[in-house]
């Protein structure tokens, strides 16, 4: 064998081994970020990290709930996609120029002991009067950015063992929006649950504090009426279950509201800019 087929060979070889290397090594470390961020099991059926090109292609991602809990599965994610800045990955940060996330099915659980799965996701909770912020460092949530991020929803599941009997109920909500400037893997998570129970019932079952909740995402929505506008709409859906007699005041009143919502929301922020 000729020494130039010999080292074109090796070349071939070091390639194809570097290929299959670095989506190992890429698919560990988003496995272990992610339980560092959300404190549960993550797993994803494929995972394809371009050489040339900046891009992730992540297929079949589900977020598992924690042990005690009736349903295994809390996110269903069949597809993600990231574009990623390189420089910034040897300087040890993660810079997103854009991702893409497709979340078919989000299941909140409800136990026999009345806790609930979203209680147990990290990235969500507030940190209690007096607790200082987790330093940098071990076990620490990895430095995030994410410029461009465009998030589908398919539908909300609610499961409930709580009660003498299970009980389901499911919304299909079709979120499909896009956000900016999202500035760490908990503001990501945070947003996620934010724009998923936002307008459901399943916020006040869940006991999740939505206010709380929407001041840590305020940054990565679109503009000051996002959460005044679902509000509102949630608002408004109460108020027209109400007696039939009443339903014309509420109708009025509801018109009302959603003008303001509308004025809100062609706010423009400093940070964040328009959807």
């Amino acid at each position: 064998m000729k020494k130039g087929t010999i080292i074109l060979l090796i070349l071939v070889i070091l390639i194809a081994g570097l290929a299959v290397g670095k989506d190992v090594i890429a698919k560990t470390a988003i496995e272990k970020g992610a339980r560092i961020v959300t404190g549960l099991e993550l797993t994803m059926k494929s995972f394809n990290m371009g050489i040339l090109k900046t891009s992730v292609g992540i297929k079949e991602l589900k977020l598992f709930n924690p042990l005690g809990f009736e349903d295994r599965v809390m996110l269903d994610m069949p597809e993600i996609y990231v574009d990623y800045d390189l420089p910034a990955l040897f300087a040890k940060k993660i810079h997103l120029r854009e991702m893409r996330i497709d979340l078919k099915e989000f299941v909140i659980v409800k136990n026999k002991d009345g806790e609930s799965n979203l209680d147990k996701l990290k990235a969500i909770q507030q940190p209690k009067e007096g607790e200082a912020k987790e330093e940098k460092g071990k076990g620490a949530a990895p430095e995030m950015r994410i410029d461009n991020l465009h998030l589908k929803i398919g539908k909300v599941v609610m499961k409930d063992y709580s009660g003498k009997s299970p009980s389901v109920r499911e919304i299909q909500i079709n979120l499909d929006e896009t956000f900016k400037n999202i500035d760490s893997p908990n503001e990501l998570v945070s947003l996620i649950v934010f724009k998923a129970l936002i307008n459901t019932p399943f916020a006040a079952l869940a006991n999740v504090n939505m206010g709380a909740l929407g001041d840590s995402v305020s940054g990565a929505l679109s503009g000051a009426g996002e959460v005044a506008g679902a509000a509102v709409d949630t608002a408004g859906k109460t108020l027209k279950a109400g007696t039939e007699g009443a339903g014309k005041a509420v109708e009025g009143a509801g018109k009302a509201v959603g003008e303001v919502g509308d004025a809100i929301k062609k706010i423009k922020l400093p940070f964040g800019g328009d959807k």
